[in-house]
């Protein structure tokens, strides 16, 4: 019965295991669960392994919840989610046992053809109307859970809602910002901060861990072991270009600073340049692109290991991005085309990206963007986007 809940969840991006869901039928069948409150906190404490997907998970449990069920999904196939089962139980048989809860021996008399047919019937026993019984999930008799039943702590799956407190609780979305799509936002700063701290220090492991070193000697059973950690001093070189030169970057300018502001704690050195639509021969220190400017020339006497991060919609007439003078700026137009200077700007320093608020969905419609991707790796200005470029910088 919670089978269609199962694959909205999958449906939606929510990365939930067979194992954890098995998980979560036991914890039912062991009657752990009575109410549907303790359903919720339950189920999202077992199937959602990242507070990322909590929003996700808020949305398809009030929508599956409030007063009626999800009608059924056409065609499901049974065939992968067994399939997968079976890959769990060759990589984990204990795991899978236990969530089944089954012996191992039992489970491990069979051929693989014989568990995927054994793993669809559980799966089918599960997803079936049950009624009047004491085991499983179903409609009436003594069913811990189900609707219209008898069992004195029984908790309603589809029926009418009587107590919808936890759908309430689900509606709120409370969970709305650390949601991993759309473009970052001044209330997403906090969240997108924590994607910044796999930006660790450098250089060599010189100081003593105490900590570690007291859990690891204890491990060795008393043979003392020390552990080493990195100076905080050796920080990493942070280099931002952000493009402020056009109204569909506004949005995005103070929310990057501001982000970066914060994460100068992290880092031993943040520069921001700003820059109009893409890069040609000259960067600029102040907003106004006016008073302070930086050549490229300049710029490729850095440390190469310095992380470089564009910001810009990578949006532009193709013109700017490949003729020599292709700036809509005097002062800019050097003889050497944009397109020469990114990927000048690429090869110097190899640990280098371009996040775009443009949805991903939309980048093949628009040629720069194509152009320019073949330059940098390109990620959405996102909490998801800013994650991967985040260990895409930190790549070795």
């Amino acid at each position: 019965m919670f089978l269609a809940f199962f694959y909205k969840l999958k449906e939606v991006g929510v990365p939930v295991s067979p194992t954890a869901f098995l998980t979560l039928h036991r914890a039912l069948a062991n009657r752990l669960i009575a109410t549907l409150d303790e359903f919720y906190t339950a189920s999202r404490t077992i199937l959602v392994k990242s507070e990322r997907y909590f929003d996700l998970f808020d949305q398809v449990f009030a929508h599956h919840f409030q007063g009626a069920e999800l009608p059924d999904a056409e065609g499901l196939e049974l065939d992968e989610i067994a399939r997968a089962m079976l890959e769990q139980w060759l990589a984990d048989p204990k795991t899978m046992a236990d969530a089944l809860g089954m012996d191992e021996s039992q489970l491990s008399k069979m051929t693989p053809e014989e568990l995927i047919e054994y793993f669809k019937q559980r799966l089918k026993d599960q997803d079936g109307r049950h009624d009047g019984g004491s085991k499983w999930i179903g409609t009436g008799g003594t069913s811990p859970v189900g609707h219209s039943g008898f069992h004195p702590g029984g908790m309603r799956v589809g029926g009418v809602s009587r107590n919808k407190s936890a759908v309430k609780v689900a509606m709120e979305r409370r969970y709305k910002d650390y949601s991993l799509s759309g473009p970052l936002t001044q209330a997403m700063v906090g969240e997108a901060l924590k994607r910044l701290r796999n930006m660790v220090p450098a250089g060599p492991r010189d100081q003593v861990n105490v900590d570690e070193s007291i859990y690891r000697t204890m491990k060795n059973g008393g043979e003392i072991e020390i552990a080493f950690d990195r100076r905080m001093k050796d920080r990493l070189k942070v280099i931002l270009a952000i493009d402020n030169g056009g109204w569909s970057m506004d949005p995005y300018v103070s929310v990057v600073q501001t982000l970066f502001d914060y994460a100068r704690a992290q880092f031993k050195e943040v520069r921001t340049f700003f820059f109009h639509n893409t890069i040609y021969d000259t960067i600029w220190e102040d907003p106004a692109r006016y008073r302070k400017p930086m050549r490229m020339a300049e710029l490729a006497r850095l440390d190469p290991e310095t992380r470089i991060i564009v910001v810009g919609d990578a949006s532009m007439a193709p013109y700017e991005l490949m003729s020599r003078d292709g700036s809509i700026y005097i002062q800019d137009r050097s003889g050497n085309p944009s397109i020469e200077c990114l990927r000048m700007l690429a090869h110097t320093f190899p640990h280098s990206v371009w996040l775009n608020p443009v949805s991903a969905s939309m980048w093949n419609y628009t040629r720069t963007i194509i152009m320019i991707r073949q330059i940098f790796p390109m990620f959405e200005l996102s909490i998801d986007g800013l994650e991967k470029a985040v260990q895409h910088l930190m790549a070795a």
